[in-house]
């Protein structure tokens, strides 16, 4: 197995003064900016909407070479993001992956890391999904199709890109989470536990992959409109509509303010995410957070975060683990 030697390359970084520049930047202060991502090979998951729309554009005027991956093909969004690119002669390709289905996983990673010559250089698992309601009327149909999405997808995809990458020894893989995957709101559903559970999937690895040179963050957004909440109503009321009365009697009102749910995430700007993540790809590796929280509002998970991170270095920081948990937590 390699040695755990990547932090010393933070040496020469410091020299050129590229660590310095971003040492003193507290993580709060990592949206915004205009990072050059030329040459950078990105494949994003759940590109028809939100996030994974938004970064697919903005990462490819930044001079990515994006591989915009969304289901159901064809659909008007990806005729959208083809037309856009050829308008403006970007470097982005659309791939039909849905995180669900193993074949088109390994499929489309491989056609990816065909048109890239290689290794991917970053992969953002951002496809997700949500319904609500109190745990007990989450019938397995929907929690089998949560977790398939939010958790066993990002494993499919990091299954399917980390071969390439360990053998080129370097990449990034970011798992978009939430700030619910550290903080839980009653009547959300398999969604926290979901996150919960990703969350940790992704520290593990983080650890795991330390000797190959490979850099995993999780970003925890909070509420941002999005089409999660119109998508997240449909699949809510279609689980109320055959939920059983024995466990709906439980929450009469909680039901009823479910069924009365309009949107959410209130008038925040949903390009927080990809500028956080753009500036994130920006950072020398080795130096980039585990956890990066993004809102303009309250972040409750920080010093959840923050008791975390002491309490795995404290655990583990002076066992055979310790260099890989230290350099994960940049101690």
């Amino acid at each position: 197995m390699p040695e755990l030697t990547r932090r010393t390359l933070l040496a020469g970084a410091a020299a050129t003064g590229v660590l310095a520049s971003t040492a003193s930047l507290a993580q709060d202060d990592l949206v915004g900016g205009a990072p050059d991502l030329r040459g950078k090979a990105i494949l994003i998951t759940g590109c028809s909407s939100g996030f994974g729309r938004l970064m697919a554009e903005d990462f490819a005027r930044k001079g990515a070479k994006v591989f915009a991956t969304m289901r159901n093909l064809p659909r008007p969004e990806a005729d959208e993001l083809r037309s856009l690119t050829e308008a403006e002669s970007l470097d982005l390709h659309v791939i039909e992956i849905d995180v669900t289905d193993d074949a088109q996983v390994a499929a489309g990673v491989a056609e990816a890391e065909r048109i890239a010559g290689g290794a991917l250089d970053v992969l953002v698992n951002n496809a997700g999904i949500s319904t609500a309601g109190p745990i007990e009327i989450q019938d397995m149909a929907a929690t089998h199709l949560l977790f398939d999405t939010n958790v066993y997808g990002p494993h499919r995809l990091a299954r399917a890109a980390l071969p390439a990458m360990r053998r080129r020894r370097s990449g990034q893989i970011f798992n978009v989470s939430s700030q619910l995957g550290r903080v839980m709101v009653p009547g959300y559903g398999q969604y926290s536990p979901t996150k919960f559970a990703l969350e940790a999937m992704s520290e593990q690895m983080a650890y795991e992959l330390v000797a190959h040179g490979i850099d995993i963050t999780i970003i925890e957004p909070g509420g941002y409109p999005t089409k999660i909440w119109e998508n997240a109503n449909r699949l809510t009321m279609a689980l109320l509509d055959r939920a059983d009365e024995r466990h709906l009697a439980g929450y009469p009102a909680m039901i009823e303010q479910l069924r009365q749910r309009g949107g959410g995430g209130g008038s925040t700007d949903p390009m927080d995410v990809p500028n956080a993540i753009a500036a994130i790809i920006g950072m020398p590796p080795g130096t980039r957070p585990l956890r990066k929280p993004v809102h303009p509002g309250p972040k409750p998970q920080i010093p959840i975060n923050e008791v975390s991170a002491k309490v795995q270095v404290g655990w583990l920081g002076e066992s055979p683990f310790g260099p890989m948990i230290k350099a994960v937590h940049n101690v």
